[in-house]
């Protein structure tokens, strides 16, 4: 708490943001309607009515406006920044004209690349039994480029439902900020910070029933804004603990990320090819309804924030020593996210395997999504 009355920026960052796109949202999806950018019903979408995209406009204004009033912008914010720049100009085209999967990731690998030039590139970690690690920048700044990009399309696949994206990139954010701060990097806590506020905000107009989404322009916002701070903030750090906690965090779009490629593999289909096999249809396929699947995840991801606080706060380890009682307990919360995460897992991938009902359904869905191919 005395880290967040010596940076009190940290909130106005977050409330600036918030109020900004709570604002801005509904004229950004005024002006979707009339350019035509709308995501309209179909087989494989959640909507059953034409939805305005393009929100991610309003949440990279949210996200920019506090950034240049609170941030330092002679270094690494400077480069974060413009790297969210292009990131939300790649999407907006993607959401207006649509491009094809290799331009669109040409365009991500250039909004990686900027931060890097700026500084923002993982260039040393520590490991147990071995110590400080110092990477060569042609092996740091690929690595941190590959991690940028990886991020940026975990969160746009997990954009396919109702305030899911928002929500679980706002507990990222807050979890990021308060680590961040914790670790003295005060721009990475603030940019986290404001990220988590404009979610929020987004959030206003966009849980369910959404009356606009953030389309590829927010989602990759996001996922660049959180994918770099992670490195600013936290991995540029010499904390073994600390190079897990972004892979902890962000388990659940990146469990979905995976979960998807790894079947559209199996079947050799595409990797960027659209269909209903990520989580949340998954939720759907068994009865939940839009709001409690996205309740869930979000659930899902506090747990494994809540996680990655404890790992970075209890000091069940100080000085080379072990304390039996803080290490008992931070044990037990680790436990608790991982019984979440296989609830979860045993939920969409086996119980539905015994269900004739879900089991119908999800043929029925597949079905539908070949017949539309």
């Amino acid at each position: 708490m005395s880290e967040l009355r010596d940076n009190p920026e940290v909130l106005y960052g977050a409330a600036i943001a918030l109020l900004i796109v709570v604002l801005l949202t509904p004229a950004v999806g005024g002006m979707a309607r009339l350019l035509g950018v709308v995501d309209n019903p179909d087989a494989r979408r959640l909507n059953r009515r034409p939805i305005p995209r393009l929100g991610g406009l309003a949440i990279f204004m949210g996200i920019l406006v506090p950034s240049l009033a609170f941030l330092d912008l002679n270094g690494e914010m400077r480069g974060i920044l413009l790297g969210a720049a292009v990131a939300c100009v790649v999407g907006a085209v993607d959401d207006f004209r649509g491009l094809s999967p290799v331009a669109k990731l040409a365009g991500q690998v250039l909004a990686a690349a900027i931060p890097t030039a700026f500084g923002v590139w993982i260039d040393h970690f520590t490991l147990p039994f071995v110590g400080a690690v110092d990477l060569p920048a042609y092996v740091g700044v690929p690595l941190t480029i590959i991690w940028i990009v990886a991020v940026m399309n975990t969160v746009n696949f997990l954009d396919g439902m109702d305030g899911l994206a928002s929500g679980v990139c706002a507990i990222s954010g807050v979890t990021f900020a308060v680590i961040a701060l914790s670790l003295g990097k005060v721009d990475g806590a603030v940019l986290s910070a404001i990220v988590a506020g404009a979610c929020v905000g987004f959030l206003r107009h966009n849980f369910f029933p959404a009356r606009i989404f953030m389309g590829d322009s927010g989602a990759l916002v996001l996922g660049f804004t959180l994918a770099a701070v992670s490195v600013a903030g936290l991995l540029k750090t010499a904390s073994t603990v600390v190079l897990f906690l972004p892979l902890l965090v962000l388990a659940v779009p990146i469990i979905d990320t995976s979960f998807v490629v790894l079947k559209r593999l199996k079947y050799r289909q595409p990797i960027s090819a659209a269909d209903r096999s990520h989580l949340h249809h998954r939720f759907i396929a068994i009865g939940f309804s839009q709001r409690r699947a996205a309740l869930t995840m979000w659930a899902w991801t506090a747990s494994l924030g809540v996680a990655a606080l404890a790992t970075r706060f209890i000091p069940f380890r100080e000085g080379g020593q072990w304390h039996p009682w803080l290490t008992v307990a931070v044990a037990a919360i680790g436990f608790s996210a991982l019984a979440f995460s296989v609830y979860i897992v045993y939920l969409l991938e086996i119980v539905k395997l015994g269900n004739p009902r879900v089991r119908r359904r999800l043929a029925e869905q597949e079905e539908v999504e070949r017949r539309s191919a």
